[in-house]
């Protein structure tokens, strides 16, 4: 339990490296064996789609590379049938599932951008009781923070082994007088990041949503892409990008288990923030627009949960 405290931004960090390459989208790539990208949004072509393009040029990237797209149904007729179809646990339980989901919803609101945001919602208002729980986690480990760094100074150059064990115990009865549970504050971390990753494969793998615009973006185009569409199109991405930023440094800021003055805690916020803004420049739109959502939702519950947490104080 130790390790995974001192360690969760390290192993957030990690899995999200590992189940970005470990994805079922697969490129298409043209015969001299580079990825094939569409001129306009921008956007790596996915081979492996679910539905058929309604886009024009997107339709003759595909004829031009002799993909078959006429076996697939379009995209507002895709349903649980298409889910019979099994090409693994991941691609078939988690990416296809959500893309339904998110078709469906889409075809109903008569927006895909709109279906994003409320199945964003959903999951969240779903995991909210887990959620607040960790997010008390965090409020309590703050709490105890002041005990916890005596400790550590406590035992600073102590590394033989009976020091080393009773440091563990003491540290054990400091959580469990603050009934803290330090597993507890990373776990939806972790889950949280196969469904950001099936959110990027259900994207990637539906025509109907990357090839639409909502508001000011062309969802599947990534800001990288649409700051050299024109003065108009950059403003429009770098606020964007300015959204990804502010939410998540909120975020973070709000959903930090540690007190301020742990330096290498902050250390650790600031890589964060700054490894997701850059990842964020390269992310299509749809997928900066589930995180601006997912990071709004957290910075609500964790005011909520601030605001509980005094109340009990005062009871």
């Amino acid at each position: 339990m130790k390790f995974i405290k001192e360690n969760r931004g390290k192993l957030i960090v990690l899995l999200f490296v590992v189940m970005l390459f470990a994805g079922c989208t697969k490129q298409l790539k043209g015969s001299d064996g580079k990825v094939i990208t569409n001129p306009k949004t921008g956007q790596s072509i996915t081979e492996n789609i679910l539905c058929k393009p309604t886009n024009p040029d997107t339709i003759k990237i595909y004829e031009d590379n002799k993909i078959d797209i006429n076996s697939l149904p379009s995209c507002d007729k895709y349903g649980l049938s298409n889910l019979k179809d099994y090409d693994g646990l991941w691609s078939t339980v988690f990416v296809k599932t959500l893309a339904w989901v998110i078709l469906k919803i889409g075809n109903f609101v008569k927006s895909y951008g709109l279906s994003i945001i409320i199945v964003s919602l959903t999951i969240r208002l779903v995991a909210f009781p887990f959620t607040k729980k960790t997010a008390m986690q965090s409020e309590l480990l703050k709490e105890a923070q002041p005990e916890l760094n005596k400790l550590e100074k406590k035992y600073e150059n102590k590394k033989d082994e009976d020091s080393m064990m009773k440091k563990s115990q003491e540290m054990a009865a400091i959580y469990k007088k603050y009934k803290i549970n330090p597993v507890t504050g990373c776990i939806f971390a972790i889950i949280q990041l196969p469904i950001f990753i099936a959110f990027l494969e259900a994207i990637n793998r539906c025509p109907a949503i990357f090839e639409e615009k909502f508001l000011l973006w062309q969802l599947g185009t990534t800001p990288m892409v649409g700051i050299t569409g024109g003065v108009t199109s950059a403003i429009c991405y770098i606020i964007l990008t300015i959204l990804v930023g502010v939410t998540t440094f909120f975020s973070l800021r709000l959903n930090s288990t540690t007190n301020p003055d742990n330096k290498q805690a902050e250390q650790m916020n600031k890589i964060m923030f700054f490894m997701i803004l850059f990842m964020s420049v390269f992310m299509t739109s749809a997928l900066n627009i589930y995180w601006i959502v997912t990071n709004l939702f957290t910075v609500v519950q964790n005011i909520l949960v601030k605001k509980e947490k005094e109340k009990r104080k005062k009871a």
